[in-house]
């Protein structure tokens, strides 16, 4: 009886940690096509804004302009990371970047941008991403 209550702790203990480590997050939208397409489902680990290097897929809650109301119905977007703590400053095709006076980006906020660049709201339009605003990193695409 103790074994069977000391395994049901442990499994319950590994469900736990998962659940706060990763967490799967549903597409929506072309901004990421054709890597991820609307419908699709991905893993996210959890992760700091320091750990994110220039390349990799994030969860982020982006600020729109408050007339577009989307924060309410698409909380998430996922975008690719373009610059991140560290790294030069985009200029070229980031209008909302022309007036900050960094070279670098700071250390708490990633630069991100869309892949289906046409259809997609992302630091181009909004600037820098805080990194309070990173849900995580995708590690990959959710079977089924």
């Amino acid at each position: 009886m103790t074994v069977i209550v000391v395994a049901l702790a442990v499994c319950a203990g590994a469900v736990l940690w998962l659940r706060r480590r990763y967490v799967m997050v549903s597409v929506s939208g072309a901004s990421m096509e054709p890597a991820y397409r609307s419908g699709d489902r991905v893993w996210a680990r959890r992760a700091p804004v320091g750990s994110v290097r220039a390349g990799q897929v994030v969860v982020v809650r982006l600020s729109y302009p408050p007339d577009w109301q989307l924060a309410v119905r698409e909380p998430w977007s996922i975008e690719r990371v373009t610059a991140a703590p560290g790294d030069p400053v985009p200029r070229s095709g980031f209008d909302a970047l022309s007036h900050v006076p960094e070279t670098t980006v700071p250390a708490d906020r990633l630069v991100v941008c869309g892949d289906n660049t046409a259809d997609s709201y992302d630091s181009r339009h909004c600037g820098y991403v805080p990194g309070e605003r990173l849900l995580g990193v995708v590690v990959r695409r959710a079977a089924g």
